[in-house]
């Protein structure tokens, strides 16, 4: 537990008769304590939740200069690699498809009528990452198809990575993006 002697009044209000921090000094203080994903995930968390988005947690930081936690927090935000994502399923793909040599992808975007995990505009592609929680059922599958066909449909490239395949065999996963990524790259000629 951490302890302050002066706290500024708009870093503190309470939450059913229990004095709390702000989102963004609770950031701060889990900073000094979380290794880097679990960082990024409490950051994903916040923004999820609706408490603050990345870049008004980044322009907060400056009011906050000089605090433990605050540099590791700006270089997490400040880093190419990081991402907004649904799921730590999610955040372990970005990295895979950096890897790949994709770029850094938009997250989160509506496409067809359906929010997609990741598309990478420039190459026409799609990625999804599908966790059980949300496709595991068989009408939670004919969806996903319909989906994904409405995307073919367009010219659009889908992929799909189960939990398993991110996880345990992200060297599938990367060649599979790479190969995606040459694919596109030949089409496009000299």
């Amino acid at each position: 537990m951490l302890h302050r002697r002066a706290l500024r009044e708009q870093d503190l209000s309470e939450r059913d008769g229990i004095p709390v921090t702000s989102p963004v000094l609770t950031l701060v203080d889990l900073a000094t304590m979380l290794d880097r994903a679990a960082l990024t995930a409490a950051v994903n968390e916040a923004d999820r939740l609706g408490l603050l988005d990345p870049e008004t947690l980044r322009e907060a930081l400056e009011e906050h200069r000089g605090r433990r936690g605050v540099r590791r927090l700006r270089e997490l935000l400040d880093c190419e690699t990081f991402v907004l994502t649904d799921s730590e399923l999610e955040r372990m793909l970005v990295p895979i498809a950096l890897r790949a040599g994709l770029g850094k992808p938009e997250t989160q975007v509506w496409l067809n009528g359906f929010r997609v995990d990741f598309v990478w505009p420039e190459l026409r592609l799609v990625v999804e990452t599908d966790g059980l929680t949300y496709h595991r059922t068989p009408a939670q599958q004919a969806r996903d198809r319909v989906r994904d066909q409405a995307h073919a449909a367009s010219g659009w490239t889908v992929l799909r990575f189960t939990h398993a395949q991110v996880r345990f065999d992200p060297g599938h996963v990367e060649a599979t993006l790479r190969a995606i990524l040459h694919r596109r790259e030949g089409a496009a000629g000299p």
